[in-house]
């Protein structure tokens, strides 16, 4: 009798096992871009150019290191701002200005009001459901009279952000408007405590709950010791948490365009670095949104004044700024809702 409920336990765990697999192929299957050409059409608008004249500008001495809620950061909020007015890319109606403050209460050091800055594009078919790509604008200012320009950190993130909203800027002239709305969000404070995404997660301009995903963007222009001898790679964070189809998305995105090393040594809810919850994106996660965080690692100029315009890895940053796009471009298109669930 034992051995008869022993097999006829390991014939339900095969089963159990085999219905698993059978609906992560099912998933995996069922992510496809019908639109390679298109996509490939907007994501090679992504360009190197481009990404460094971003970069260099918002990680310039005259910016003092862009600490929040001083003047260095409000220039740099302002040039993301102007460039939104400049490619016609909309504020939300509730903050004609691109601007959500950010007061100063809700701040530590005695930190000034500063201010998070948003733009979108509304969707086609589903105006009302949201796709976010964030990145923080802020870095750590002068200290002990040095410049903290913060190139990478997150000068990268910014000029990725910007470049993607160029891109989808272009595909709806031509028209190709995305079906659901993407929101791109650069927040202040991330170096003072994720204190920007706190806030809007908690003052939200557009619903929550009809948030499909966000993509955050935190370093995504050096390359770290690990992978010095194979720069062809990037780190993905946390897009199996919350969604197990976001984690696939990325994947087919990757495939698809790209083709770098997704590293997911990170990813590991026993990572003793918690980089999961050290960016933006976590405050969504805490909101029960799926997120996916994009990241290159520490490297030795990492919260150092040397982190420069110079030592940025253009190519490479491009390539994961495109990374980044297509999958934006997918979730953004696909004919389905993301579905926020761990099978």
């Amino acid at each position: 009798m034992k051995i008869l409920v022993a097999s006829a336990l390991i014939l339900v765990g095969s089963c159990a096992t085999l219905r698993h697999s059978e609906k992560i192929d099912n998933l995996k299957n069922g992510i496809t871009y019908k639109d390679e050409k298109v996509v490939k059409k907007y994501l090679n608008t992504i360009t190197t150019e481009e990404l460094k004249a971003h970069l260099e500008e918002v990680s310039s001495d005259k910016y003092n290191g862009r600490k929040t809620g001083e003047e260095g950061h409000n220039q740099v909020c302002d040039y993301i701002r102007t460039y939104y007015k400049s490619k016609n890319i909309k504020a939300p109606e509730s903050h004609s200005n691109y601007y959500q403050k950010v007061p100063k209460e809700i701040l530590p050091d005695s930190l000034n009001d500063s201010q998070n800055v948003i733009a979108y594009i509304e969707g086609s078919e589903y105006p009302n459901e949201y796709i976010y790509i964030s990145a923080h604008s802020d870095h750590e200012g002068i200290i002990k009279g040095e410049i903290y320009n913060g190139a990478d950190d997150n000068g990268s993130g910014t000029a990725a952000v910007l470049e993607m909203a160029e891109a989808f800027t272009i595909a709806v002239k031509d028209g190709h408007r995305p079906k659901r709305s993407i929101v791109f969000l650069h927040v202040t404070a991330e170096e003072v405590g994720l204190h920007g995404s706190r806030y809007y997660t908690e003052n939200p301009i557009f619903p929550l709950e009809n948030t499909i995903a966000t993509l955050n963007i935190d370093m995504i222009g050096r390359v770290d010791e690990r992978h010095k001898d194979n720069e062809n790679y990037v780190y993905v964070i946390g897009a199996d948490r919350l969604s197990t189809e976001l984690h696939y998305v990325v994947e087919e995105a990757n495939s698809e365009f790209v083709n770098l090393n997704l590293d997911y040594k990170y990813n590991s809810e026993n990572d003793p670095n918690r980089y999961y919850n050290r960016s933006d994106h976590y405050n969504f996660a805490l909101k029960g949104i799926p997120v996916v965080f994009f990241f290159n690692g520490e490297h030795e100029d990492y919260t150092k004044p040397t982190d420069t315009a110079d030592k940025i890895n253009y190519p490479l940053l491009e390539k994961r700024a495109k990374l980044i796009f297509a999958s934006a471009w997918y979730l953004a298109n696909s004919p389905e809702r993301l579905t926020p669930e761990i099978i």
